[in-house]
């Protein structure tokens, strides 16, 4: 278990306030993105069935939660770890056009995920998917698109500040864009995470391009993805490799980096088997997702998922996101937690 309790916390609001300002947060949020992106709001499923390849592997080693059903002959469900892949289906089942999209709320059950104050064993988020060209698929259009979304979430924090005022904005007016290359260069010494840390807190929000490939130094990824939805191997300048990344903003209450969305540019045909080569998996080009889309039965597309409890948590200045969503935690944390005046849902 790891906890911190910064200095002298109190939170800002109240129980039952918070609560209304999860819910002002989350509907004010929803449509500054959906207009940003041009999306429409779909229905998505809690489960997926076992050997379709349509679930989230993550970084190949997390435990799906999982369970036979008896209506059906003892097929196994498997409850998501994201719609990564499920809504790149669902935007060819839908038939949307170019330039459109959809976006879910998205749950899910981690159950190997290591507690602390930002990461729970249950995961909400909003899951967005587009359909793009042959020629969007660009570092160019990956910025513009994480420029959308970062407008929208800094729509939203001004929005929620000026409802209760005793919250103040943290979030710069821009992002910075740095690749994991860079500050693998900069900072060799350091692990992934203390890199991030440093470029958060120089820059307040970045969003790091590049993640899933073998950085040149290490020959390891600044962090895992599996390697058949985001593109993470084709080369764009300078030596550098990925369409895809994560946006990371400066924590100025927990002093540390803090993950708000990952997102990217998904595999076309040539990217899904290079990198399905590299990890060793090729496999899964059997599986019915892969099958559909070696087959050109998906179209082209970008998505993400953006935490929404972590985008609560960070608003409302919370110290722990048990204080936005109820989850389940060990006893101790608890304990310590009620000691430092920290309320968990």
């Amino acid at each position: 278990m790891s906890l911190l309790i910064p200095p002298g916390y109190k939170s800002k609001l109240n129980e039952l306030t918070t609560q209304k300002a999860i819910k002002k947060i989350k509907d004010d949020f929803q449509v500054n993105l959906a207009f940003e992106l041009n999306l429409q709001r779909a229905s998505a499923p809690l489960f997926v069935l076992a050997g379709t390849g349509l679930n989230d592997d993550l970084t190949g080693v997390e435990r799906a939660v999982q369970f036979p059903i008896k209506a059906m002959d003892g097929q196994t469900a498997q409850v998501v770890h994201s719609l990564a892949k499920w809504k790149r289906v669902e935007l060819a089942h839908l038939g949307i056009e170019v330039g459109a999209g959809i976006y879910t709320d998205m749950n899910a059950i981690r159950a190997d995920e290591e507690l602390d104050n930002i990461h729970s064993l249950y995961v909400d988020q909003w899951d967005w998917e587009k359909v793009i060209t042959p020629e969007q698929r660009t570092l160019e259009y990956l910025c513009e698109t994480v420029r959308r979304i970062y407008y929208a979430i800094r729509r939203t924090e001004h929005f929620i500040c000026a409802e209760y005022p005793v919250l103040q904005p943290t979030l710069p007016e821009e992002i910075t864009f740095v690749h994991a290359e860079e500050m693998e260069r900069e900072f060799p010494d350091l692990t992934p995470h203390q890199r991030e840390d440093v470029i958060a807190k120089r820059h307040g929000a970045v969003f790091i391009i590049g993640i899933g490939a073998k950085l040149p130094i290490s020959q390891e990824p600044h962090d895992g993805r599996a390697p058949d939805y985001d593109d993470w191997s084709t080369p764009t300048t300078a030596g550098y490799h990925g369409l895809n990344g994560d946006i990371v903003v400066y924590n100025q209450l927990l002093e540390r980096s803090y993950e708000l969305s990952s997102m990217g540019i998904r595999v076309d045909k040539a990217a899904l088997l290079l990198q399905l080569e590299e990890r060793g998996a090729l496999d899964r080009c059997n599986l019915c997702f892969h099958k559909a889309l070696l087959e050109d039965q998906l179209p082209l597309s970008m998505g993400g998922g953006i935490g929404q409890s972590r985008l609560c948590m960070l608003f409302l200045q919370k110290a722990h996101i048990g204080e936005v969503q109820a989850s389940l935690w060990p006893q101790a944390m608890i304990d310590e937690c009620k000691k430092a005046g920290i309320f968990l849902l």
